[in-house]
C-alpha cells in the first residue's frame, strides 16, 4: 500500500508538470465517459431496472393467444396484453396460482381544487393494486378492495410528487374532496415517494378505483361487457412457483372462461371457435422491470445510440493511448535510469498504471459533472414539451456511480497497455546515451495503427449519423395528406369539467362557432380521432356488395367529424360529395371513406360512392350507412405508418361521447392564435381545460422526437469522433515528423524541394486514411443493416451517404496534417544537422 501511494504521487507530480497533455487527456476521457454514463442512466432506467415495488421478481404480466371480437382499447404494446374486466375477475377469483391479481388502465381527467380546473394523467386501477405491488402509504391510506365494490364512496389516492407539487405536501388534504371530472373524490392517502407506477415510464398522479370507470372515462361504462378489452394483468406468483408452473396451471381455467364466454357469442365459425378456445393460450411474462409501450418505443434508439457512444469511448481510449505514447518516448531516459538503479519491470508498469488510473478517475469524475445534463436533456425529449413530469431520472445514484468509475477503471487499463508495454523491453546502453528515436518499428506502427483505428471509427460513426440525419429529412418533408401550415389544434372534453356526455354534444357545437367567429379565423373543424397523435380507434367493418370469407375481418380506422373536416385541413374529395349540416342524429347514417379502401374493394374511388356498409360482421350486420364521398389519404398514426383503411362519419349523428380535437385554420401567427382560442373556450366557461394546445408543426415535430433526438446524438458522436481522430492524426504526425528531422534535413541538403517534403508527409496520410476508409465501408454497410428498422427512406448502403463521410474524413485528415507538414517543410537543412 505504501508503494501504492508513493506512486501515486509520483504520478500526480508529473501530470502536474504536463499540464497540457493532462488537460487534453482529461476532457477527451470525460467527453467519452461522460457521455456514456449520461445514455446508460436513461437506459438502466428504461430498459433494466426493476420496478421499486416489493418481490419485482414474483410479478407476471398476462397475454393471451387466440381469435377475438368486440372493442380493444389498447394503450400501446399489442392488442391481446388487454383484457376486459369479467375476464380479469373470473381469473382473479378462481385462479391457485398467485397470491394476488391487479388490473390497471391509463387515463386522463379533468381534475378540479380550490376553484382551478387542470388537466391531470391518472391510472384506473383495482382496488388492491397497491396491496398486491407492495406499496406503501406516505400518508393516510391506500386503496382497498372494498374501494372497488359497487355503491362505495368514491376515493382518490395521490401520488407522492402529485401531493407535493399541487397540494404543498400538506397533510391536512386527507379526507379532503377533489373533484374529478365535476365528481367529488375523497382523498384517502399518498403513494410512497418512490412509486410512479406498473406501468414503467408513467408517472400518474392520481389513482382511482376501476369501478369509477363510467366516471373518470365518461361514454364507457363496461364494466360488464365482456367484448370489449381495455385492462392489463398483473399477477404475484406464489413463493415457490415458476412462471411455467403457473402458466401451466391456468390454462384450463383460461380454457373453461373462454369456452364459457364464446357460447355468447353468436354466428362463428368452426375455426373461429376452435381458434377462441383450443388454440388459445394464456402466457405468463416477466413483469419485474413493469409494462411499458415507452420502453418498445425507445429500446432500439438507446442501444443504438449506446453502442454509437461507446464507439467514441473506444476512441477516447486509442486517442488517450497515442497521447501516452507520445508522452513516453519523452520519458525512455527517465525509465532506463529507473531500470538501471535496480526497478523492476512490475514497478515500471505498475507506476504507469497508477498514472493512467488517475487520468481515468479525474476524466470520469469531470464526466460525471455534466452527465446529469446531458440525461435531463434526454429524458426532456423523450418525455416530450408538454410533459409536467419527466418519466426518467437524471439524477446520480449508487449504479450510475458504480457504472461511471467501472467504466473510468476499464478505459484506465486499456489506454495505459501501449505505454506499458513500451518499456517492457527498454535498451539501457542507447536510451542512456540519449540516442533513442521513435522507439521499435513495432511502436511507430502501433501508433499508426491507432490513427488508422481512429478514422475508421469516425468514418463508421459519420455514416450512421448520415443515415439518420437523412431519415429525419425524409420523414420532415413526407407529405402527410393534409396542409399543415397555420393549423392549430388541441383538445377538449367537457365531461371533464363535470358535464354529462348528453349535454357536452351541444357545447361542443356552441364552441366550434364560438371558435370559427374569431378574428383571423379562416375554418374550424373537430374529431374524435386525432391526426398524427400516435392513438387509433379501429373498428371491423363489411360491405353489402362485398362477401366476406370466413373468419375475414375488415379492419379500419373509424373517425367521427364535423362537416367542415376536410375543408380545414385540405384533404381534397375525390368522388361525392362532403357531410354537410343536414347529415346530423336522426337523420340516415352516411359515411366517407379514403382512396385506399375504395381502391381495394371498389376499383375506382367514384364506384364507392352510394355503396352501403355496415359497423361489424356476420349474418346479423346491419347494412345501413351509405358511402356518400371518397377523399385522399391521410397519415393518421404517425410519420412512418403509411395510410391505411380508413371510414369518417358525422361527428354529431350517435355521438355520446364528449371529447373533441379541434382543427383552427387561422390567418394568425401560432402564438397570437392560441391566445385567441384560449380566451374563446374560457368565455364559453371557465372550468373547460384545453389539453395540449399547439400547431400541427409542433404535432409532427413530436411524433417524430425520437428520430430527431438519435440523429442529434449521432451527429454530435460524429462529429466528436472526427476532431478526436484529427487530433490523434496531428499528434502522430507531429511527433514522427519530430524524429525524422535529420532525415527531411538531409533530403533538403541533397536538393529536394520544400513542396516534396509536403508532399512526402500527406502522402503518408493519405495512405493511412486511405487503407482506413477501404476497410471501414464495407463494415459500416453490414453494421448500417441493423439499423434498418429505425431508417426510413434512405438503404443503409446509401451511395451519397457514404460518399459525404468519406469525403469529410478525408478533408479532415488532410487539415490535421497540413501543420506537421508544413513545419516538417520549414526545416533548417544546416541546423537539423547541427542538432543531430
Amino acid at each position: 500500500m505504501h508503494d501504492i501511494l508513493l506512486d501515486l504521487r509520483y504520478a500526480l507530480r508529473q501530470l502536474w508538470k504536463s499540464p497540457c497533455f493532462t488537460l487534453v487527456a482529461v476532457l477527451t476521457l470525460a467527453l467519452g465517459i461522460g457521455a456514456n454514463t449520461a445514455i446508460f442512466t436513461l437506459l438502466d432506467q428504461a430498459l433494466l431496472r426493476a420496478l421499486p415495488v416489493s418481490h419485482p421478481e414474483q410479478l407476471v404480466r398476462l397475454r393471451y393467444y387466440g381469435s377475438n371480437t368486440g372493442r380493444i382499447s389498447a394503450f400501446g404494446g399489442d392488442g391481446h396484453d388487454y383484457f376486459s374486466y369479467p375476464m380479469y375477475r373470473d381469473l382473479r377469483d378462481k385462479n391457485q396460482a398467485f397470491s394476488g391479481m391487479l388490473a390497471n388502465v391509463e387515463m386522463q381527467v379533468g381534475v378540479q381544487w380550490n376553484n382551478q380546473s387542470d388537466l391531470a394523467s391518472g391510472e384506473l386501477v383495482s382496488g388492491n393494486y397497491l396491496d398486491v405491488l407492495g406499496v406503501r402509504p406516505a400518508m393516510g391510506r391506500l386503496l382497498l378492495p372494498s374501494d372497488d365494490e359497487k355503491n362505495s364512496n368514491p376515493v382518490v389516492v395521490l401520488s407522492f410528487s402529485y401531493w407535493k407539487a399541487h397540494f404543498g405536501a400538506d397533510p391536512r388534504v386527507i379526507n379532503q374532496t377533489l373533484y374529478i371530472n365535476g365528481h367529488p373524490f375523497t382523498i384517502v392517502g399518498v403513494a410512497e415517494p418512490r412509486f410512479h407506477s406498473a406501468i414503467a415510464g408513467y408517472t400518474p398522479k392520481l389513482f382511482v378505483p376501476i369501478v369509477n370507470r363510467a366516471i373518470v372515462m365518461p361514454g364507457l361504462n363496461d364494466l360488464e361487457d365482456r367484448r370489449s378489452s381495455w385492462a392489463n394483468i398483473v399477477a404475484r406468483l406464489k413463493p415457490g412457483m415458476s412462471r411455467e408452473q403457473a402458466e401451466a396451471a391456468m390454462l384450463p381455467l383460461w380454457r373453461s372462461i373462454r369456452a364459457s364466454e364464446l357460447s355468447e357469442i353468436k354466428h362463428k365459425t368452426e375455426l373461429f371457435a376452435k381458434n377462441f378456445v383450443e388454440e388459445s393460450k394464456l402466457l405468463l411474462l416477466d413483469e419485474s422491470r413493469g409494462f411499458s409501450p415507452l420502453r418498445d418505443q425507445i429500446q432500439a434508439p438507446l442501444l443504438i445510440v449506446m453502442a454509437m457512444v461507446g464507439l467514441v469511448v473506444l476512441m477516447a481510449c486509442v486517442n488517450v493511448s497515442s497521447l501516452l505514447l507520445v508522452r513516453a518516448a519523452a520519458r525512455v531516459r527517465e525509465m532506463s535510469i529507473r531500470y538501471a538503479m535496480g526497478a523492476g519491470r512490475g514497478q515500471i508498469i505498475r507506476q504507469l498504471l497508477v498514472e493512467g488510473l488517475l487520468l481515468g478517475v479525474l476524466g470520469g469524475a469531470v464526466g460525471l459533472l455534466f452527465a446529469p445534463l446531458v440525461s435531463a436533456f434526454l429524458a426532456r425529449q423523450i418525455a416530450g414539451d408538454t410533459a409536467t413530469e419527466l418519466p426518467f431520472s437524471s439524477h446520480v445514484d449508487l449504479r450510475i456511480l458504480a457504472f461511471n468509475f467501472g467504466l473510468a477503471f476499464l478505459v484506465s487499463v486499456l489506454f495505459s497497455l501501449a505505454p506499458s508495454l513500451r518499456f517492457l523491453h527498454p535498451d539501457l546502453v542507447n536510451s542512456l546515451k540519449q540516442q533513442a528515436t521513435t522507439g521499435s518499428s513495432g511502436h511507430l506502427r502501433f501508433r499508426r495503427v491507432s490513427v488508422g483505428v481512429q478514422i475508421g471509427l469516425s468514418l463508421l460513426l459519420l455514416i450512421g449519423a448520415g443515415l439518420f440525419v437523412q431519415t429525419l429529412h425524409n420523414l420532415r418533408s413526407l407529405n402527410v395528406g393534409f396542409a399543415t401550415d397555420h393549423l392549430l389544434t388541441f383538445g377538449v372534453d367537457p365531461t371533464m369539467a363535470g358535464y354529462d356526455p348528453k349535454q357536452a354534444v351541444p357545447l361542443q357545437k356552441h364552441l366550434l362557432e364560438v371558435l370559427a367567429a374569431q378574428p383571423g379565423v379562416r375554418a374550424v373543424a373537430g374529431t374524435d380521432d386525432p391526426e398524427l397523435a400516435g392513438n387509433s380507434e379501429t373498428s371491423n367493418i363489411s360491405f353489402a356488395s362485398h362477401a366476406l370469407k370466413p373468419d375475414e375481418d375488415i379492419h379500419t380506422e373509424w373517425a367521427k367529424i364535423t362537416p367542415t373536416y376536410f375543408s380545414t385541413l385540405n384533404i381534397p374529395l375525390l368522388a361525392g360529395r362532403t357531410f354537410t349540416e343536414q347529415d346530423m342524429e336522426n337523420k340516415a347514417k352516411v359515411a366517407i371513406v379514403n382512396a385506399t379502401l375504395a381502391r381495394k374493394f371498389f376499383g375506382e374511388p367514384k364506384n364507392a360512392v352510394g355503396q352501403l356498409m355496415a359497423r361489424g360482421s356476420g349474418s346479423d350486420a346491419k347494412f345501413d350507412v351509405e358511402i356518400i364521398g371518397v377523399v385522399g389519404d391521410a397519415r393518421h398514426r404517425d410519420m412512418r405508418t403509411e395510410a391505411g383503411l380508413a371510414v369518417y362519419s358525422p361527428y354529431f349523428q350517435d355521438n355520446e361521447f364528449g371529447f373533441m380535437q379541434y382543427y383552427v385554420r387561422t390567418w394568425q401567427t401560432p402564438e397570437t392564435a392560441e391566445l385567441t382560442m384560449r380566451r374563446a373556450v374560457q368565455q364559453v366557461d371557465a372550468k373547460l381545460v384545453l389539453d395540449t394546445m399547439r400547431t400541427m408543426d409542433e404535432q409532427i415535430a413530436d411524433n417524430i422526437s425520437s428520430d430527431r433526438l438519435v440523429a442529434l446524438l449521432a451527429v454530435s458522436f460524429g462529429v466528436l469522433a472526427t476532431v478526436l481522430a484529427a487530433i490523434g492524426l496531428y499528434g502522430v504526425l507531429a511527433y514522427v515528423t519530430a524524429q525524422r528531422t535529420r532525415e527531411i534535413g538531409i533530403r533538403m541538403a541533397l536538393g529536394a524541394q520544400r513542396g516534396e517534403v509536403v508532399r512526402m508527409v500527406l502522402r503518408d496520410v493519405v495512405w493511412l486514411a486511405g487503407i482506413s476508409i477501404v476497410v471501414t465501408l464495407p463494415v459500416a454497410i453490414l453494421l448500417s443493416r441493423t439499423l434498418r428498422s429505425q431508417l426510413y427512406g434512405v438503404s443503409p448502403a446509401d451511395p451519397a451517404v457514404l460518399l459525404a463521410g468519406t469525403l469529410l474524413v478525408a478533408v479532415v485528415a488532410l487539415m490535421a496534417a497540413l501543420p506537421p507538414a508544413r513545419r516538417a517543410a520549414s526545416v533548417e537543412p544546416m541546423q537539423a544537422l547541427r542538432n543531430e
